[in-house]
């Protein structure tokens, strides 16, 4: 059969370039002009793409057979970021003990068989997704520069995707991960590093008024834990035998899928910036 010639071919990435772009900076006009107008309504914005990721990992972990309890999940996914809004740090951690503890109380009339399993799941879930945005939300806590940290949070993750993706679309020969994602190479995590790095020297000088050698540790240390973030959610599919977490963004998959390296950076540049800045 003849390729349908109205069918927009796939990029060497394995992306629908035009709407990724076009989902990503819907995202990011969103993401700023609650963070400008009202920074209060960040936590809305952040709560709906977690409750939305949280929503995903429930039904990609099904496949495995955990069955999660969705309503302590979900209230407690809830009142963990908006404790962390208003209460700060010690206030996130104590929801997450709250909602994993519901989470084991809510399981138990369904018997022992499964139990740990769903148990286990449920509380992986409730550390891997609502406490780690919960440092995101952290990040606009200050009156004096929250908005302009979460910023710069988000300017050195998606430099690190941008940069990584660009070359090594153009210039990736040595696979980075084969076997857990075979599209990352290692040109393509120099072009990610060159970039955040970068990102984080101009966001930590402009933004925050900082040094430049802040920005660099911010940038150096964002492109790691983005990598790794985007490879443990991608050992995390490969094991539940999914491609990606859902279909609601074109070009992009799933929210989780678009959450996994923000996740996992930050809690280091909330810590970095808190420390350095």
């Amino acid at each position: 059969m003849g390729l349908d010639q109205s069918t927009p071919a796939p990029s060497r990435a394995g992306r629908n370039l035009p709407a990724a772009i076009a989902v990503g900076v819907g995202l990011g006009a969103v993401i700023l002009g609650s963070l400008f107008w009202q920074k209060v309504l960040f936590i809305f914005v952040v709560l709906a793409a977690v409750l939305l990721a949280v929503d995903e990992m429930i039904k990609a972990l099904r496949t495995s057979g955990a069955e999660i309890p969705r309503v302590p999940v979900l209230a407690g996914t809830t009142a963990m970021l908006v404790a962390a809004y208003f209460g700060g740090p010690m206030a996130l951690l104590v929801g997450l003990a709250l909602t994993a503890l519901a989470t084991i109380f809510w399981r138990m009339p369904g018997g022992s068989i499964g139990f740990v399993r769903d148990v286990t799941a449920g509380v992986f879930l409730l550390g891997y997704v609502p406490l780690l945005a919960g440092f995101a939300v952290l990040l606009v806590q200050p009156d004096s520069d929250g908005p302009q940290r979460v910023v710069t949070f988000f300017l050195v993750v998606v430099a690190s995707d941008v940069g990584g993706y660009a070359v090594g679309v153009l210039f990736g020969k040595h696979p980075m991960a084969p076997t857990i994602s075979p599209k990352k190479s290692w040109e393509g995590f120099a072009g990610s590093t060159l970039a955040c790095i970068g990102a984080g020297i101009g966001s930590v000088v402009w933004l925050l008024d900082g040094d430049w050698w802040a920005g660099a540790i911010v940038g150096a240390v964002a492109v790691l834990t983005a990598t790794v973030g985007d490879l443990g959610e991608s050992m995390i599919k490969r094991d539940l035998g999914i491609k990606d977490m859902s279909n609601l963004l074109p070009g992009h998959g799933g929210v989780m899928d678009r959450l996994d390296s923000l996740l996992a950076t930050a809690p280091a540049v909330w810590l970095l910036l808190h420390l350095l800045v």
